[in-house]
């Protein structure tokens, strides 16, 4: 079965480096029904964290991350990829984009379990339209 190809929409919100601070806002989100597919953090400095959110569905997100005290950055365009976990999965899609000129700005890739894998793939905007052709998206 090929690899399934999706656009998605990722944020990026700024939180305190405390403990609990990231449990708080997620937390938040969940009340709010709000499901990501992806999510990432990390500290950015001694005082400040860095999440990375892809949720499922934009619709209300932007309502319920403000809710949660979470202010996000502009909206970007990611890829998200899921299929079956092989050996180069991920550099089968990145070998995609680079014939297609396309400089990846980051990936993260994780076995899903059941011979799954997943991954995020962040690029410049200006490429998204070639990524997408070059990706099947």
């Amino acid at each position: 079965m090929p690899d399934k190809v999706v656009k998605v929409d990722h944020y990026s919100a700024a939180i305190p480096n405390k403990v609990g601070e990231g449990a708080r806002a997620l937390s938040a989100l969940r009340d709010a029904g709000v499901n990501l597919i992806a999510l990432w953090g990390y500290a950015s400095s001694a005082r400040q964290a860095q999440l990375e959110l892809i949720p499922e569905s934009s619709i209300g997100f932007a309502k319920a991350a403000k809710k949660a005290g979470l202010k996000l950055m502009k909206k970007q365009t990611a890829f998200f990829i899921n299929g079956e976990d092989h050996p180069g999965a991920v550099a089968e899609s990145l070998g995609k984009l680079a014939s297609a000129g396309v400089n990846v700005g980051a990936v993260q890739a994780a076995c899903a379990g059941m011979n799954r894998y997943g991954a995020v793939i962040f690029l410049p905007q200006a490429d998204v339209r070639k990524a997408t052709k070059a990706l099947g998206a």
